[in-house]
């Protein structure tokens, strides 16, 4: 059976037979893939041919029922030894660099040993990753058992200049079928929206996500434990997948989404401009569908489009859940047509909001859109896409006739000043109002 296998090498492993003259000593993160892999039915020598390791190594690994951290026997051990496990977790966060660890043992920690203790002790670290890094194997996955995602960023001509897009990407370990999308930013509320899209695209979640280190997934790592984005930690359990991100410095190991991202744009960029953001999202949907689908992987051999048919059932459905943003208040500033964009369909709200910021929240079937905490609109959750949902009373047009009906038997010169007011916005303002009533 073959596995995709992210050969995320614990920082605590010394050199390979070559770079120092000792055997390899194994992560804990990899030590957890070797057992992982005996317990779906791999044989020693089979993980030995997929990891690279030696199956005496291998056979150490899986008779040990805890992992343990090497300790490096070195001549100025005595002193750093206290201090070891705190190396280990910091010296990928900084690069390796044996003078900010001197640093900040000094500083931080009350070590009384000189630079070179400190850089003696790196070294091995450092070069085991390099050597992790050249050495790396890649497998396929399983159908359904991971995606990768990425963010890639863009200059594009729209409209009459260039235009920044960001685009997410998401791309199935197995078939290598992938959904694009492009948006303005990658804030939480893109990154959990653009991971619906892709799902319902897809018709299902994989049973694992790979990320990079980004903020909006992890905030940091401590005491070699992650430290998940709690809102995104919500979202992953709301749709049942586990997340896992890259070690630090090694981006590659998502090598299937890195090389997606590159080919939206090699591929589908060049010579195309686009009137705005929805229009370049339209035409990278037909991309996607009529060009990316189908052409031939050069690395399966296959296109996307028939791997996918055998990794469909595979996946996770989605069974009808709700999605997660939907739970989540959203924020949003009213246009100057009094329309509010969710979801690329617009609706209505009062037209004295015109540049205020509202909250939207999906309440079953309809959108409530609030202002100071108060419900402002209502509307019934628009099918599609580009839709739009109008009413009456929100228009100027319901302030004139309102005034009117109060102070039917005067003229506008007997009205108090605030209706004259009212009145008046209401007159400069109606064409607009019956343009959109058209549109409907």
């Amino acid at each position: 059976m073959q596995k995709e296998i992210e050969l995320e090498v614990s920082a605590v492993s010394v050199a390979s037979p070559g770079l120092g003259g000792e055997d390899v000593v194994v992560g804990q993160e990899r030590w957890e893939e070797l057992r992982r892999l005996k317990a779906e039915g791999m044989t020693v020598s089979g993980i030995a041919r997929a990891t690279g390791l030696d199956r005496k190594t291998v056979r150490r690994c899986l008779r040990r029922v805890r992992w343990q951290a090497y300790r490096r026997a070195a001549r100025r051990e005595g002193l750093l030894a206290p201090h070891r496990e705190w190396l280990i977790g910091r010296a990928p966060e900084v690069g390796y660099s044996a003078r900010i660890l001197y640093q900040e043992l000094r500083a931080q920690r009350g070590f009384e040993g000189g630079y070179g203790t400190v850089r003696d002790a790196v070294r091995p670290l450092r070069l085991e990753t390099a050597a992790a890094a050249l050495t790396q194997c890649r497998f396929e996955t399983e159908p359904g058992e991971q995606a990768q995602v990425d963010w890639g960023e863009v200059r594009v001509p729209m409209g009459s200049g260039m235009v920044k897009v960001h685009i997410f990407v998401m791309t199935l370990g197995y078939s290598r079928r992938a959904w694009a999308e492009g948006y303005e930013h990658e804030r939480m509320e893109s990154l959990l929206s653009a991971h619906e899209h892709a799902f319902e695209h897809f018709a299902g979640v994989t049973r694992e996500i790979l990320y990079d280190r980004m903020r909006t997934v992890m905030l940091g790592e401590r005491e070699g434990r992650k430290r998940w984005n709690p809102t995104f930690e919500a979202f992953a359990r709301h749709w049942g997948f586990e997340p896992r991100v890259c070690r630090p410095y090694r981006a590659q190991t998502k090598g299937k989404v890195e090389s997606g991202v590159k080919y939206v744009k090699r591929n589908f960029l060049p010579g195309r401009m686009f009137r705005d953001l929805e229009d370049f999202n339209d035409q990278l949907r037909v991309w996607q569908a009529e060009v990316a689908d189908l052409r031939e992987h050069g690395t399966t051999h296959e296109p996307p489009i028939v791997r996918f048919a055998r990794e469909a059932q595979a996946l996770t459905p989605l069974a009808g859940r709700a999605g997660f943003l939907a739970a989540l208040p959203r924020s949003r500033v009213v246009a100057s047509d009094w329309l509010v964009s969710i979801d690329a369909n617009r609706y209505s709200v009062p037209w004295r909001l015109i540049g205020a910021t509202v909250e939207v929240l999906r309440v079953g079937g309809h959108w409530q859109i609030r202002h100071r905490g108060a419900v402002v609109a209502e509307h019934p959750v628009l099918v599609g896409r580009y839709g739009l949902s109008v009413k009456p009373e929100h228009g100027p047009g319901a302030v004139a006739r309102n005034a009117r009906t109060r102070y039917g038997v005067r003229t506008v010169g007997q009205m108090p000043a605030a209706a004259e007011r009212l009145a008046v916005v209401e007159q400069r303002d109606l064409g607009v109002y019956e343009q959109m009533l058209e549109v409907v």
